[in-house]
C-alpha cells in the first residue's frame, strides 16, 4: 500500500507551529525557559524548578486550560545576552539573568516591536553589589583594582560583572584604557587565570568565590565594595505574558515553593545543586545558605530598580544603551497575584531587606549565637553543620574538632568591613593578643582592611593559618 507524501513545504510549515500543536486533543503549549544552571543565585528559577518539577504542579490544568498540554523546553545558558537572543528570536519566553544583563535585554525588546520583554520577579539580590566580584591568581602580587592598571583582565562582556567594573573604573575616574579589558566566558577566563595567561578575572556568582574555593585563586574586589545593589531577575515575553497570564503567575509561585524548599534545609539543596550543577555544595551553600551572600526574594524593590538606572547611566556614557522605558518594562502584577494566591503580603515583603540568619546555640564557647554578623559555620566532612557565636570561637572549634579526628570540610565567617559571608580559610584576619588566653580575631576578605584595623587597634595582621595557631583552646566539643 503506497501512503501519500505530504509536500516538503507542509512538514516545514507544522514543524514551525509547535505552540498550535495538538496532542490527543489537547492543545499543546510549548514555554522556552532559558536558565543558567551554573549562576548559583539563578537556581529556584530554574535547574531548581526543572528537577522537582515544580512548574508543571503550578501551571494551570483548569478552566480555559483544561484542554491544554504545557511543554517546558529548558534551555540552560553560561550568561544572560545569549538568552537575550533567544527571547528575541522567539525560542524562548521566560530568562533570567543579572542586572546589567536585564537592561540590555529590557531596552533590546523595546528596540525590536512585537518582542518586548517585563521584569516580572526577582530570584536573588544583595543590596549591596556582593556576588560579583574580581580575582587574581593566589601567588599574584596584586591586592587591589588599583593594582591591575596597564594589566590585562578578563570579563563575560555583557555580564553583571562586566557593568560592576565599568562601573568601578568611572567611580574612579580611570580612563577606559586603565587595563586591558577582554571578553571571555566563565569558563575561559578560569583556565587562563588558572595557567596566569591573564593577570586578573572578573566574573559573576559564583566565580568569585568558587575558584579562590578551588584553590588557585584569591578575590581582590568585591561588588560590596561598590555599595551599589546587585540581583538576578525573571523576564518574560510581553506577549507570552499577555496572553497566558496564569501561566506566569504559576512560575512565579513555582519559584516561590523553590526559595522555601532551600531556606527549609539549607545543607540538602545545596547537596543536590551540586549534584545537578557540579558547583561544589560549599560554595552553593555561602551564597544560599543562613546569612548568605544572596537572599532569596522574588519582591521588585525600588531599590532594584535604582540599580537599573544607575546600570543605564554607565552604559549610556558608553554609548551602549541609548533609551530604555523603565516604567513599561516592569510588571509586578504577576508577583502580586502570585503573593495574593499564596496568602502573602506582597507590600510588606516589598519593604524588607531581611535574610533568615544562622542561629542555634555555639557548642564550642557554650552560648547561644545571638549576633548573626558575628557568627560563624563549621561544615565537618562527616555532614554535620555546626553554628559559632563568633570568628574566635569558629577558629577554636576547627581546631578542636580537628583534634578530636573529625575533619572540618569547610568553614565560614564574616567579614567585618563588607558583612558578607567569607570562608574562613581565605580571610585575612585583624588579631588583637593583649590577652593571650583569649586573643580576639576579625575576619576580612580584604588584606587592606585588615591592615587598617590591625593598625587601629594595636594588634597585628594575620593569614587564616596564623590566625588558627593563635585560636585559644574553649571547652572541649565531642568526638566522634
Amino acid at each position: 500500500m503506497n501512503i501519500p507524501r505530504l509536500p516538503s513545504s507542509l512538514v516545514a510549515l507544522l514543524a514551525l507551529l509547535p505552540a498550535l500543536a495538538w496532542s490527543q486533543g489537547k492543545q499543546v503549549i510549548t514555554i522556552g525557559i532559558g536558565t543558567q544552571n551554573t549562576t548559583t543565585n539563578t537556581v529556584t528559577g530554574g535547574i531548581v524548578l526543572k528537577e522537582l518539577k515544580l512548574l508543571e504542579k503550578h501551571l494551570p490544568k483548569t478552566g480555559k486550560y483544561k484542554d491544554v498540554e504545557w511543554k517546558l523546553d529548558w534551555q540552560n545558558f553560561t550568561s544572560g545576552p545569549p538568552v537575550t537572543n533567544g527571547m528575541v528570536a522567539g525560542k524562548l519566553q521566560i530568562g533570567m539573568m543579572g542586572d546589567y544583563p536585564l537592561l540590555v535585554n529590557g531596552a533590546t525588546g523595546q528596540q525590536n516591536k512585537g518582542n518586548e520583554t517585563q521584569l516580572v520577579a526577582v530570584i536573588a539580590y544583595n543590596a549591596f553589589g556582593a556576588g560579583n566580584g574580581v580575582v587574581v591568581h593566589k601567588d599574584s602580587p596584586y591586592y587591589e583594582l588599583a593594582d591591575l592598571k596597564g594589566k590585562t583582565v578578563s570579563v563575560p562582556f555583557g555580564s553583571a560583572a562586566h557593568g560592576m567594573m565599568l562601573q568601578a573604573m568611572q567611580e574612579r575616574g580611570w580612563p577606559d584604557g586603565f587595563w586591558n579589558l577582554v571578553s571571555q566566558s566563565p569558563e575561559v577566563g578560569t583556565t587562563n587565570l588558572q595557567e596566569r595567561k591573564i593577570d586578573g578575572h572578573g566574573d559573576f556568582v559564583p566565580f568569585a568565590e568558587l575558584l579562590p574555593y578551588r584553590g588557585f585563586a584569591r578575590k581582590i574586589f568585591d561588588g560590596a565594595q561598590t555599595k551599589i545593589p546587585t540581583f538576578h531577575g525573571v523576564v518574560v515575553r510581553k506577549d507570552f505574558a499577555d496572553k497566558y497570564p496564569e501561566a506566569v503567575v504559576a512560575y512565579v509561585k513555582a519559584l516561590m515553593e523553590a526559595n522555601d524548599w532551600v531556606r527549609k534545609n539549607p545543607k540538602e539543596a545545596a547537596q543536590k545543586i551540586e549534584q545537578w550543577t557540579k558547583i561544589e555544595k560549599e560554595v552553593a551553600y555561602i551564597f544560599l545558605g543562613p546569612g548568605g551572600i544572596h537572599t532569596l526574594d522574588p519582591t521588585i524593590k525600588p531599590r532594584w530598580l535604582e540599580t537599573i538606572r544607575t546600570a543605564f547611566g554607565v552604559l549610556n556614557r558608553l554609548g551602549r544603551v541609548k533609551e530604555f522605558n523603565i516604567d513599561a518594562w516592569v510588571n509586578e502584577s504577576y508577583v502580586r497575584q502570585a503573593f495574593k494566591e499564596r496568602g502573602l503580603d506582597y507590600d510588606a515583603q516589598k519593604q524588607t531587606l531581611a535574610n533568615y540568619d544562622i542561629e542555634g546555640k555555639d557548642p564550642v564557647c557554650r552560648t547561644a549565637v545571638t549576633r548573626p554578623k558575628e557568627a560563624g559555620e563549621i561544615w565537618l566532612a562527616d555532614g554535620e553543620i555546626v553554628s559559632t557565636s563568633s570568628p574566635t570561637c569558629t577558629l577554636a572549634g576547627i581546631r578542636q574538632y580537628e583534634s578530636a579526628g573529625r575533619k572540618v570540610a569547610v568553614a565560614y565567617v564574616f567579614d567585618k568591613a563588607l558583612g558578607i559571608k567569607v570562608f574562613a580559610d581565605k580571610a585575612f584576619y585583624a588579631v588583637d593578643t593583649k590577652d593571650p588566653k583569649n586573643p580576639q580575631t576579625v575576619p576580612f576578605l580584604l588584606k587592606k582592611d585588615a591592615e587598617a584595623l590591625a593598625a587601629q587597634s594595636g594588634g597585628r595582621l594575620a593569614t587564616y593559618a596564623e590566625a588558627l595557631g593563635l585560636a585559644a583552646p574553649k571547652l572541649t566539643v565531642a568526638g566522634k
